[in-house]
């Protein structure tokens, strides 16, 4: 299983790229086994800490940024997260959430950029559920999304090490599918009605008139073997929470549908899910599923002998990254085509 799951915070201020780089090694195997280390102020070349101001924050009002939550929550000191538009000439990051752009909630700031102020693009949608890129050609410097060749790594979830050996929850079902948005013209609809002819299916959420308390999710899916990790479109590195909390996290096994399996595996163990691609059709699939014997099935669970789940969903904690990552980041890019990058 590759290592690259998730930038992690580096305290290397200071030292040539070669040097920094190795020590990073060093530092993320590490912490790998156990070891913790406290994140430095980041300081910018003049000895000023990083203030980073959300232009509107992403769905909803924003919570109480009147402390250092990024030291006190995620201990990463010198990193000033504000959403005061007042501080727009001293932000050394601007960070615009696409949503409110599409929308139209947001729009950029009137004031000239300030020299040196960088501005970071921020989305963890699929190409296909974003609009509008075409209007912010030549306007961002960084990208932050789900992709691993963002400038700023966001996943939705990242495996990491616990020497916990949690079991697996009873199971009284054999498959189930938490969906909202049911769309026939969906890939992910097409496969559920071919898979549907060979196996029962337990559907929950809206599209099923058996929508879940944010508190019955995981209670509900745990109870199944399987689970149905079915992404709304299919595209690079789109891996959302249905991977991470509705199946890894309730301890079922998803079966998944987004993009090729060496996609899934840069991010969890090859013999910890099932892809749909594995088979030349949904009746094989079925079968697999149901003859499943007991050996068999617990040996998707190796990997939780050795890692748990993180779920990323606080956005302060993904705003706070944006300071570990940015003395590693190209000061003079520029995204002159922003749609062709992320359609690509």
């Amino acid at each position: 299983m590759e290592a690259d799951f998730h930038h992690p915070s580096s305290p290397l201020q200071g030292l040539d790229s070669t040097l920094a780089t190795i020590f990073a090694v060093i530092l993320w195997n590490l912490n790998l086994h156990g070891y913790q280390f406290e994140v430095p102020g980041i300081a910018l070349g003049h000895g000023k800490s990083l203030t980073i101001l959300i232009w509107h924050w992403p769905f909803h009002h924003p919570p109480n940024l009147s402390t250092d939550v990024c030291a006190d929550l995620y201990r990463m000191k010198g990193c000033q997260l504000t959403v005061d538009h007042r501080l727009f000439s001293q932000a050394d990051v601007v960070v615009f959430h696409h949503r409110e752009l599409q929308l139209g909630k947001a729009r950029l700031p009137k004031e000239k950029r300030p020299p040196g102020q960088k501005w970071v693009w921020v989305t963890l949608e699929s190409p296909t559920n974003t609009k509008g890129l075409a209007r912010w050609h030549q306007t961002f410097n960084w990208v932050m999304t789900y992709r691993r060749d963002s400038d700023i790594f966001m996943p939705y979830g990242e495996l990491v090490p616990n020497s916990a050996n949690p079991d697996i929850p009873n199971k009284t079902g054999l498959v189930s599918w938490v969906i909202s948005n049911y769309h026939h013209r969906q890939r992910r609809a097409e496969v559920y009605r071919d898979l549907s002819r060979h196996l029962r299916v337990d559907m929950y959420g809206k599209a099923s008139h058996k929508p879940l308390c944010p508190d019955c999710l995981l209670p509900t899916t745990s109870r199944y073997k399987f689970y149905l990790a079915f992404e709304n479109s299919i595209h690079q590195d789109y891996i959302t929470e249905k991977l991470w909390r509705n199946a890894l996290l309730a301890g079922s096994v998803p079966v998944v549908l987004g993009p090729p399996r060496a996609a899934y595996e840069m991010f969890i163990p090859a013999d910890s899910f099932i892809h749909v691609e594995d088979f030349s059709s949904m009746k094989e699939l079925a079968g697999f599923l149901k003859t499943m014997n007991s050996s068999r099935y617990q040996a998707f669970f190796e990997w939780r002998k050795r890692y748990g789940v993180k779920l990323y969903t606080d956005w302060r904690e993904r705003f706070c990254t944006i300071c570990t990552r940015y003395p590693h980041l190209n000061q003079e890019q520029i995204y002159l085509d922003l749609e062709s990058w992320f359609s690509a």
